[in-house]
């Protein structure tokens, strides 16, 4: 989970294009509670996929909490996406 959760504080904030298993992605991170809550919601731009889940950093030193999806989708997600830009 360390992984993730620094991966997951490095992405930008607001909205950025990335890349997930060869398709491209709108993403969106927000901070929230003054950034005890980490937002992460994504959607392939030429398909139908939604990664979305909700990362509290102040529970037993962070908790996943997905949306409507298993933590593993957006482990995987966060870990091995490309943000091109960046």
């Amino acid at each position: 989970m360390d992984k993730f959760k620094k991966k997951l504080q490095s992405l930008p904030l607001d909205s950025f294009e990335c890349i997930y298993q060869g398709s491209k992605y709108l993403a969106t991170k927000e901070h929230y509670a003054n950034g005890k809550i980490i937002k992460l919601y994504a959607r392939e731009l030429k398909g139908k996929d939604i990664v979305s889940g909700n990362y509290f950093t102040t529970i037993k030193g962070g908790v996943l909490k997905p949306c409507e999806m298993s933590d593993a989708k957006v482990i995987d997600f966060v870990l091995h996406l490309d943000v091109p830009n960046a």
